[in-house]
């Protein structure tokens, strides 16, 4: 077992971008808590001989919880589980959250890692998305948490309409002056039934340019590693021995336990989710059910899953691995598809390890899309 995943399902306000399962409502937080321990309870069976190396609180908006019903969970954790020595231990949390209080709270607990909700420095950004912090929140609490935490995370978000390249330069060179050891960053995607979806629709924002977003990825590459970072997943780079280890798990296929409303789980050969509703997901789990469903991976799902993981990480896809795990079939379908992209120098083979060039990276999701196997079972 590689780590427990607990969603904090909560939300002060709704991100215009944002199509996970959250509500802003709190009503229901006293006993959303409650639930998530207990289900961590219910699950125990599932790590019998095999230790928690990572703990990580998502959502939603982790830090909206208090520090005590933090502590909560985590201690439910380790009183269920096997836990190593040092577990990595992260909490998202959002700038308005992170008062000087609350940031020397966390740094007395267990956490050893905080995952900051950042997005961008400049204040009409921030309000276009509709983000619950300005910008002096988001550069006071940085300059506050790195004096308790050596271990931060920063998000940013890249494509963001009326973005320039030079403005996208100057989120960057902020983050990077607060010393921060790892930064994820995201191009601003347009989910069906979000408030950004509407409001593009209806004319107020413009529609994200991908010609603008691939530029901002260009230029996020060349600044970080010429600061000594390591793009070591497609949106996430990070010093060395920063890598997150949560998010490094599942991108190598570990096993983990998803805790929580529309939280999801794997095993290694099978994948299950909880019930994307705070209520019926309490109710379920006060009578002692798990509200979740299960699949069944196909070798042809775990390929999938290999191409698409493998391609987005510094590790590749090993053609050894594909040869022995999933057959000689399954190695010559992949060689034969991924030609096209040999020749076009978007990906190349070195030690038998597949990995996309610097002028693929970008495509990667595209690219791994046309290496899957459909169809075959």
């Amino acid at each position: 077992m590689s780590g427990i995943y607990i969603h904090i399902p909560f939300c002060k306000q709704a991100c215009h971008y944002c199509d996970f399962h959250f509500s802003t409502s709190m009503k229901k937080k006293d006993e959303m808590v409650l639930a998530l321990a207990k289900e961590i309870c219910l699950r125990k069976k599932e790590s019998a001989n095999e230790n928690i190396e990572t703990i990580y609180f998502g959502g939603g908006t982790p830090s909206v919880l208090s520090s005590d019903e933090i502590n909560f969970l985590i201690e439910t954790v380790y009183e269920n589980y096997t836990v190593v020595a040092n577990p990595e231990i992260t909490l998202e949390a959002n700038p308005d959250d992170l008062s000087s209080e609350r940031i020397i709270a966390f740094s007395k607990s267990k956490i050893n890692r905080l995952s900051i909700g950042i997005q961008s420095f400049f204040e009409a950004d921030l309000q276009m998305m509709n983000r619950a912090h300005n910008s002096a929140e988001a550069k006071r609490c940085l300059e506050e948490a790195t004096q308790y935490f050596d271990n931060i995370s920063l998000d940013l978000i890249y494509g963001i309409p009326g973005m320039s390249n030079e403005k996208w330069k100057q989120n960057i060179q902020t983050a990077l002056s607060f010393g921060i050891p790892h930064i994820s960053s995201y191009a601003l995607t347009v989910e069906p039934k979000t408030a950004l979806h509407k409001l593009i629709q209806t004319g107020k924002i413009s529609e994200p340019q991908e010609d603008v977003a691939s530029e901002h990825f260009m230029i996020l590459v060349e600044m970080l590693e010429a600061n000594d970072f390591i793009h070591y997943e497609l949106s996430n780079f990070g010093k060395e021995n920063y890598f997150s280890k949560n998010n490094s798990s599942y991108w190598l296929g570990k096993k983990y336990i998803g805790i929580g409303p529309s939280a999801h789980s794997y095993d290694g050969v099978s994948r299950s989710w909880n019930i994307a509703n705070n209520s019926l997901y309490i109710n379920s789990i006060q009578n002692d059910e798990l509200p979740s469903e299960k699949e069944i991976l196909s070798i042809a799902d775990r390929y999938n899953e290999y191409i698409m993981t493998g391609l987005r990480t510094i590790w590749g896809v090993d053609l050894n691995r594909i040869e022995t795990e999933f057959g000689k079939t399954y190695l010559d379908y992949l060689l034969q598809q991924a030609q096209k992209f040999l020749d076009d120098d978007l990906v190349f083979i070195q030690n038998n390890i597949l990995k996309p060039t610097k002028k693929g990276k970008f495509l990667t999701d595209g690219i791994a899309s046309d290496l899957f196997y459909l169809n075959l079972e």
